[in-house]
C-alpha cells in the first residue's frame, strides 16, 4: 500500500488541549474509499478558527499539522510581539489578547470543579496582571550543541532556539543572559550533546530579585573550572562584575548526571556569595540556586494577600503550613496567630524557612522536614489540632491520603493555594466526606502567555 506522505487541508478548531494548542478533526478518505477520522493538534490557533494546515502521514489517527494559514481569525487573535513566537517553547498564548487567556483560565478552573461536582459560579474571575510581560524572576536557558544560548523549541526538547531577546524575563536577567551567550561564543566554548553526553555548557540560571535589585547567574557545567578553562572563567567575571553590579552570586555549578535538570554535585562561587535576598510582603528571604520561590512576584504577593483574606488568622489560633517551602506563606501567616507549624519534605528548604525565620525575627514557627502525611501525624501529637490549615501542594497535588489525613484532622478552616485545577478539584473532592463545604475559589494568573493558571480556594467545615 502507498503511504501518503503529505496533505494539505482545511480543519476549523474546536477547542484547546492541556497545552494550549488548537484541537481539530477531519474526516478523510483512506485509499479503500472509507471515512477515516483525523484528529489534529494545530499550535498557535484558537477556538473557532478556521485554518489550513499541512499535515504529514495524514493515514495516522492523530497528527500535528503545521499551520499554514488563518482563513477564519479568532476575534481576540493578535499579533504575536516576540521575534521567536513562532518556534520558542517558552509563551504558547501570544497570539491571543489577554483578556481572552484569562477568560480561558477562569474556564478551566470552572470546569475542573465542576467536573468534581461543585458549583462552578464559585469560582471568580481570575486576577490578571496590569502589564503582562517581564514578569519572571528566574530563567532557566539552555545551551545548545554549538554554544548559543536560548530555550527548547515548541514540543522539541532536543532542539534549542537560539534567542535575541524574552518578553516574558526580567529585562535585566535578560540583558545579563545575552552577555553570558556572547562570553560563551567568543572563547568557542562548547555545549552540552544530550544524545552523546558530551560538551561543556548545559544551563544557565537566571534569577532577580524585583525588590532588591540582586540577581545571581549560575552556569551548569559538565567539569570544574579547571586550569585549562581559567581564562575564559576570569574574563566572565569581568565582563559581569563590570556591566551588571546588581549580580551578587555568580557561580559555577558542575553537574555531571545523564539527566536533564539544574542540578548541581559542586558549587564554585566565581564572584559574591552563594546565595542573593529577595523581600516579598515585608520579609526578606534568602535564595540559592535550588530554592523554590514563586517566580512573579507581583502575583505571588496577591496570592499571600488572598490567603490571609480568606484563611482569617487570629493570633488565638494555631496553624498548619503544609509544603510550606522556605516560608512564603509561613511568614506573613506567623505574624498573625498564635503558633505555627510548616512541614516540607525538602529537607534544605526547611533549613532555608528556619534561617528565613530567625531573619525576620519570628519565633513563634515550627518547620518538620517530612512527607506531608507522615509529618501531619507527628505535628498533630506535639502541636494538637490547628484551626487553621493551608496547603500549597505541587502541580500533581497532595494526594488521597494527604487530604483525608487532613479531613480526619478536622481544622475548622482549610485554605488551598493550587498551581493545577484539575489536582485541585480532585484533592478537595476527598474533604466532602469529613464534612467540609467549599466557600469560593480565586484564581491568579502567575503565568501571562501560557496555559498554567493559580487559584486560592477557602473550605470550612460545617457546623
Amino acid at each position: 500500500m502507498t503511504m501518503i506522505r503529505e496533505e494539505t487541508m482545511v480543519a476549523e478548531i474546536h477547542r484547546l488541549d492541556d497545552r494550549g494548542s488548537g484541537q481539530a478533526a477531519v474526516w478523510r478518505e483512506n485509499e479503500q474509499g472509507n471515512l477515516k477520522k483525523l484528529k489534529l493538534t494545530v499550535p498557535q490557533t484558537l477556538p473557532g478558527e478556521k485554518v489550513n494546515v499541512t499535515v504529514d502521514k495524514p493515514e495516522r489517527r492523530r497528527r500535528k499539522a503545521l499551520l499554514n494559514e488563518i482563513i477564519e481569525a479568532h476575534p481576540e487573535r493578535t499579533a504575536p510581539p516576540c521575534p521567536h513566537f513562532e518556534k520558542c517553547g517558552g509563551c504558547v498564548w501570544q497570539h491571543w489578547e489577554y483578556q481572552g487567556q484569562l477568560k480561558q483560565k477562569t474556564d478551566h478552573v470552572r470546569q475542573a470543579i465542576e467536573a468534581q461536582g461543585f458549583d462552578p459560579n464559585l469560582v471568580l474571575d481570575t486576577i490578571g496582571m496590569d502589564d503582562p510581560w517581564h514578569y519572571r524572576n528566574k530563567m532557566e536557558f539552555t545551551f545548545a550543541p554549538n554554544g548559543s544560548l536560548g530555550l527548547h523549541e515548541q514540543g522539541n526538547f532536543r532542539k534549542i532556539i537560539s534567542l535575541e531577546t524574552c518578553l516574558i524575563a526580567g529585562k535585566e536577567m535578560v540583558a545579563a543572559a545575552m552577555e553570558v551567550a556572547d562570553w560563551a561564543k567568543s572563547h568557542q566554548l562548547t555545549g552540552y550533546n544530550k544524545d552523546l553526553h558530551e560538551g561543556l555548557f548545559r544551563h544557565l540560571m537566571v534569577r532577580q530579585s524585583f525588590a532588591t535589585g540582586e540577581m545571581m547567574l549560575g552556569l551548569f557545567v559538565t567539569e570544574a573550572p579547571s586550569a585549562h578553562l581559567q581564562d575564559a572563567a576570569d574574563d566572565l567575571v569581568q565582563r559581569i562584575t563590570d556591566k551588571f553590579p546588581q549580580v551578587k552570586s555568580l557561580l559555577w555549578l558542575e553537574n555531571t548526571n545523564w539527566a536533564d535538570r539544574t542540578q548541581s554535585e559542586d558549587t564554585h562561587i566565581l564572584a559574591g556569595r552563594d546565595f542573593i535576598y529577595d523581600e516579598m510582603d515585608g520579609y526578606r528571604f534568602r535564595l540559592w540556586f535550588d530554592t523554590f520561590f514563586q517566580t512573579n512576584p507581583t502575583q505571588a504577593q496577591k496570592l499571600v494577600d488572598l490567603a490571609i483574606e480568606m484563611g482569617q488568622p487570629k493570633k488565638t489560633e494555631k496553624m498548619i503550613d503544609l509544603f510550606c517551602g522556605v516560608g512564603t506563606f509561613s511568614l506573613p501567616f506567623a505574624n498573625k496567630v498564635g503558633e505555627l507549624a510548616g512541614i516540607e519534605i525538602v529537607e534544605t528548604s526547611i533549613e532555608s524557612a528556619k534561617r528565613n525565620a530567625a531573619d525576620n525575627g519570628i519565633e513563634n514557627t515550627t518547620f518538620l522536614a517530612k512527607d506531608a502525611r507522615k509529618g501531619i501525624d507527628q505535628i498533630l501529637e506535639t502541636f494538637g489540632t490547628p484551626e487553621l490549615l493551608l496547603l500549597d501542594p505541587p502541580r500533581s497535588g497532595a494526594g488521597g491520603k494527604v487530604m483525608r489525613r487532613i479531613g480526619r484532622a478536622k481544622p475548622e478552616r482549610i485554605v488551598y493555594v493550587s498551581c493545577n485545577p484539575d489536582t485541585f478539584a480532585v484533592d478537595i473532592k476527598e474533604l466532602e466526606q469529613f464534612g467540609y463545604s467549599l466557600k469560593v475559589v480565586q484564581p491568579v494568573d502567575l503565568f501571562p502567555h501560557t496555559v498554567h493558571v493559580e487559584a486560592v480556594a477557602t473550605l470550612v467545615l460545617n457546623d
